[in-house]
């Protein structure tokens, strides 16, 4: 009884988290836009049908993606963004949003090289991280040293961690693929990845 009790909140746990997750970003996105044409519908119309609100929203990411790829010229929106994002207060805030949102778009085995294990935090203690970059003048000319740059990631949220420079011949290079990792890391080291 009790292996069907943890076998059932095993299946259906991560099943309604992701439906409770994906229901509260609809009713999010749907509700920036969506205030404005609910009271346009419900004058008009006399009615509303949710998702007008999200489909908008997806329109206009998609014309404005559009725009800027085709016509706009990537010196003037570089700066344009230079421009805004040199406003006060969103300073602060806009560069953070763009690496996350860089990050979580970004093909992960393009943003991360490869996977590797690094002695850390201290000797005898292995880290799953990524190498993201091979070149850093400046921190190798400031120790005298070729050093490489690893995320390694936090469990269970990988988009925070720790960012090491490390010597390449110190990393231990791993026949794995990067979602294979990111599956490891998220579970807390629960999940194995099918050899």
């Amino acid at each position: 009884m009790k292996r069907y009790l943890i076998t059932g909140l095993i299946v259906i746990v991560p099943v309604l988290i992701t439906v409770y997750v994906l229901f509260v970003a609809f009713r999010f996105l749907d509700g920036i836009l969506g205030r404005f044409l609910n009271t346009y519908f419900k004058e008009e119309v006399g009615f509303y049908v949710p998702g007008m609100g999200l489909i908008l929203l997806f329109v206009i990411i998609v014309v404005v993606g559009f725009l800027v790829s085709r016509f706009l010229n990537k010196r003037i929106f570089r700066g344009i963004e230079k421009w805004f994002a040199g406003l006060p207060f969103i300073d602060r805030i806009y560069p953070l949003v763009k690496q996350i949102v860089l990050f979580i778009l970004a093909e992960k085995e393009f943003v991360f090289k490869k996977v590797v294990l690094v002695e850390y935090p201290s000797k005898g203690l292995w880290s799953l991280g990524f190498l993201t970059n091979e070149e850093f003048s400046k921190i190798n000319e400031a120790c005298a040293r070729s050093l490489v740059s690893v995320f390694i990631p936090s469990t269970p949220g990988p988009l925070t961690g720790y960012v090491i420079f490390i010597p390449k011949e110190e990393l231990k290079i791993l026949d794995m693929t990067v979602s294979d990792a990111l599956k490891i890391i998220i579970s807390g080291g629960v999940v194995k990845p099918q050899d």
